[in-house]
């Protein structure tokens, strides 16, 4: 029935190619949600996205906004819809094929490039703001040989969208906490510049990137009135030799809060959701990919890969519990729907297994390892 529901959005017509230069679409999408352990067996209604992106030879641009609700995990607000943020918008101008820049809600460029993994739930470096962020700013884009070299100057986080919660964006950031996050800290990030440069290469048969980024921001707590800083920097690398695929990033974050008391923490939010992240520490990640070849099913399927990612918070403070996060799964195109299905597994992770959604990010959650099955299908036009 879940194909079924889908298919009956799959017609060509729902796709408005405005011009030569303005496309208009977006996306349905479901999720399945089996956790045993927790008696949950959910299928539901996932995200509504609306998009148009535009691309002409000097001036180009995008913009994404998301709808969310009522279904699960949103089943505590009242209609489809009363959760809903802008991923994406802004505007460029592209000087020529190697340079350009963005202004707007746009891509934060740090570390691997868009994603840190090939799965569809994303790694640990989401939640630690990270990975897959965007925020309101200017980037400056430039290859040179072999370089991509990028420069962005954020002077704030998305603006708000509409939610129960104060972390109501697409990007998980620096957030106020919520007064039901205990040991919440109320801080605002400002000023967030960042410069990113890699490289691309062949060694031994793979073709890849490997790069270095570093970021700087304010953190200006409303408590205190002061300002405090955060740092982060990280390596990675990014390969394919055939059909396998390999990404591998380091990342080191450090944040110096000016919280009125306890500075091991600080709060982010997204999603509906604020939550207490640890202030310092070391983020690994790894993925493995194979991309296989060919149609099955009659030629209904395609684009078929298998994944494995694993990801680890190793925080400074001996106290705390590390975050840890791993994922089987395979993704692939059944004519019109993208598909994604996997196995996830947390240990002190706050979306994963039930763990303490508030503080597994900082001190601890569930010290154990907890799993479920995860399925989306999604419809994008």
């Amino acid at each position: 029935m879940l194909f079924l529901l889908l298919s009956g959005f799959c017609a060509e017509a729902l796709a408005v190619k405005v011009s030569d230069n303005l496309d208009l679409g977006g996306a349905v999408r479901m999720r399945i949600d089996n956790d045993t352990s927790r008696g949950i067996h959910n299928v539901s209604l996932d995200t509504v996205m609306l998009r148009a992106t535009y691309d002409s030879d000097s001036w180009i641009g995008a913009a994404r906004y998301r709808f969310y609700g009522k279904e699960y995990p949103y089943q505590y607000v009242r209609r489809f819809g009363d959760i809903q943020f802008a991923e994406y918008a802004w505007i460029g101008y592209r000087f020529d094929p190697k340079r350009q820049w963005q202004i707007g809600l746009n891509q934060v460029p740090f570390g691997l490039q868009p994603y840190y993994s090939s799965t569809f739930y994303g790694t640990l470096g989401n939640i630690l703001g990270l990975e897959d962020t965007w925020e309101l700013g200017a980037k400056y884009i430039q290859d040179v040989d072999d370089w991509n070299l990028q420069f962005g100057y954020y002077a704030w986080t998305a603006w708000p969208g509409r939610g129960t919660s104060n972390g109501t964006t697409y990007s998980i950031v620096v957030t106020p906490a919520d007064s039901g996050v205990a040991g919440g800290s109320q801080n605002d990030e400002r000023g967030l510049a960042i410069a990113r440069a890699a490289r691309t290469f062949e060694l031994g048969g793979w073709n890849g990137e490997a790069g270095i980024s570093m970021m700087n921001s304010t953190l200006h707590n409303r408590d205190t009135h002061r300002n405090g800083r955060r740092v982060a920097y990280a390596l990675h690398y990014a390969g394919i030799h055939g059909p396998w695929g390999v990404k591998l990033q380091y990342a080191r974050q450090q944040m110096l809060p000016q919280n009125p008391s306890d500075n091991h923490s600080v709060s982010f939010g997204g999603y509906d959701g604020t939550f207490n992240v640890a202030s310092r520490g070391n983020f690994y990640t790894g993925d493995l990919s194979y991309a296989l070849p060919g149609t099955y099913v009659g030629g209904w399927m395609s684009g078929m890969k298998v994944y494995a990612n694993y990801g680890l918070y190793d925080k400074s403070y001996s106290a705390f519990r590390n975050s840890q996060r791993f994922i089987l799964g395979t993704s692939f195109s059944l004519k019109k729907l993208w598909i994604a299905v996997e196995w996830l597994n947390g240990r002190n992770d706050p979306y994963l297994g039930g763990s303490s959604y508030t503080q597994s990010a900082a001190a601890r959650g569930t010290d154990s390892w907890k799993g479920q099955i995860y399925m989306n299908v999604g419809y994008y036009f």
